[in-house]
């Protein structure tokens, strides 16, 4: 039985749970919109033990909880104008598949084939998001008690099958409290997410650490030269006066140079010449692109490769000309294919790469994540699809507890970032109309800047 039959049952047995109670417990339910609230007293009682018991800890957090949130803030602003900047690119958009504008759904990887991400399942989705939802609300309650404002109501919210979490602190006595107060309980949710999420980050880096072993090596890349245009020679067989032609093929062709061969696409080969460029980097005619092979590197002639190091050691005493068996993965099953090394420099030539990320953003993700994950090592998990299931749910865990921070840091009004950059225009200025006008302002701008990307977004993909 495959993950996903498991996932199926378990999404129509917990409806069916969800159902059962609604119907139990309808007296009590309220209906607000597509929503169904059902309040409940035990989240008053945790609110208000944890707000007095803690209340030594919870007064220097505040200040901790309010730095955090201008932080979240200015990184997902940071964040935007390089996603704005990206969008720019038509082949960037492409890249990434994923409309900007989309709600969290299971199986979002499928539905927009992206192999960069792991499978997200209903059952990550309905447990990740009550945890998120919980931790994130009863923050706020919390900090809403140690500043003495009533909370009505705590419970939970139904959208079908789905949870929400919700806390309701009585507004206008919250209106009435110095703007401090207000910014730590607004920031105290995203600061408790970011918490939860290192917390299951230490999680997930335990568990891989027992529960998956180095088996192999991943490249990322095929070998490279950098090639002056002058020295080209011809391409496919034909002068550079007719390279036109190839202007929009993006497959790979061959450029003939300096009495080698090479292997560049038609698009990139053009632009180059377009813009006068003095060096193009072209693939090595090398064996590993010629095959395709794409796959990880389990083992070469039945010798095991656990990193690259050892796959350099076993290559180094291969010669030019001579066939290798290597063991890799297809259609996830290993299988064996023979390769026959080219020469370079003397020495035999796979003709494979690692290319680490470029840009600080980037590598400073690839940075926290290869410390539990070298992404260029191939895992075999100790416990078979269990482990992978347990390890994707964890990794999910951590990046949709990040997100939530970020996003909810967004000055925009329907965002907890909304009203905290209200009060901050309006404490800095000494005028609360000046922080109304820039709270409206930055709402329209970010919505706007969200719906040119979705139109670009359509207009690549349409």
């Amino acid at each position: 039985m495959s993950f996903v039959l498991y996932d199926l049952t378990f999404l129509v047995v917990f409806t069916l749970a969800v159902v059962l109670f609604l119907y139990t417990h309808r007296a009590k339910l309220q209906r607000q919109g597509v929503l169904y609230l059902y309040r409940t007293s035990i989240g008053l009682k945790i609110i208000e033990t944890t707000s007095k018991k803690y209340a030594k800890i919870l007064k220097p957090l505040q200040y901790v909880v309010v730095a955090t949130g201008y932080l979240l803030m200015g990184l997902m602003i940071y964040f935007l104008v390089t996603l704005v900047k990206l969008y720019t690119s038509n082949a960037v958009v492409r890249e990434t598949k994923i409309p900007p504008i989309l709600p969290l759904i299971p199986y979002l990887p499928d539905l927009f084939k992206v192999d960069f991400l792991p499978p997200f399942y209903f059952t990550y989705w309905i447990l990740i998001i009550a945890v998120v939802a919980i931790v994130h609300e009863f923050a706020h309650g919390i900090y809403a008690r140690y500043y003495g404002i009533k909370v009505h109501a705590t419970g939970f919210g139904f959208l079908g099958p789905f949870l929400a979490a919700f806390v309701e602190p009585d507004e206008k006595h919250m209106q009435k409290a110095k703007k401090f107060p207000q910014l730590v309980i607004l920031g105290a949710g995203v600061f408790t997410n970011i918490i939860v999420a290192f917390l299951f980050l230490a999680v997930m880096w335990a568990f891989f650490s027992v529960s998956f072993v180095p088996a192999g090596v991943n490249f990322n890349a095929y070998g490279t030269s950098v090639l002056n245009l002058d020295d080209i020679q011809s391409i496919n067989g034909l002068p550079l006066s007719q390279a036109g032609i190839f202007a929009e093929n993006d497959s790979l062709q061959r450029i003939f140079a300096n009495n080698q061969s090479y292997l560049t696409s038609g698009v990139i080969f053009s632009k180059a010449l377009e813009q006068n460029a003095e060096a193009i980097i072209v693939y090595d005619d090398a064996p590993a692109i010629n095959a395709q092979f794409k796959g990880p590197i389990l083992a070469v002639d039945n010798e095991k490769i656990e990193n690259i190091d050892s796959l350099r050691e076993i290559l180094s005493d291969k010669l030019p000309g001579e066939t290798i068996e290597i063991l890799t993965i297809v259609d996830d099953e290993k299988e064996t294919i023979l390769i026959t090394l080219d020469e370079k420099d003397g020495n035999a030539y796979l003709g494979i790469g690692i290319r680490p990320p470029r840009g600080k953003l980037i590598g400073a993700i690839y940075f926290v994540v290869s410390k539990i994950k070298d992404p260029f090592v191939y895992y075999e998990p100790l416990y078979g699809d269990f482990a992978v299931f347990i390890y994707d749910f964890l990794w999910w865990m951590v990046i949709i507890n990040f997100s939530v921070a970020l996003m909810n840091m967004l000055p925009v009004g329907i965002f907890d970032g909304g009203r905290f950059f209200y009060l901050t225009i309006w404490g800095l200025t000494g005028r609360e109309k000046w922080g109304k006008w820039a709270f409206a302002i930055a709402t329209y701008a970010i919505l706007a800047v969200f719906v040119w990307m979705t139109l670009r977004w359509v207009w690549v993909f349409f």
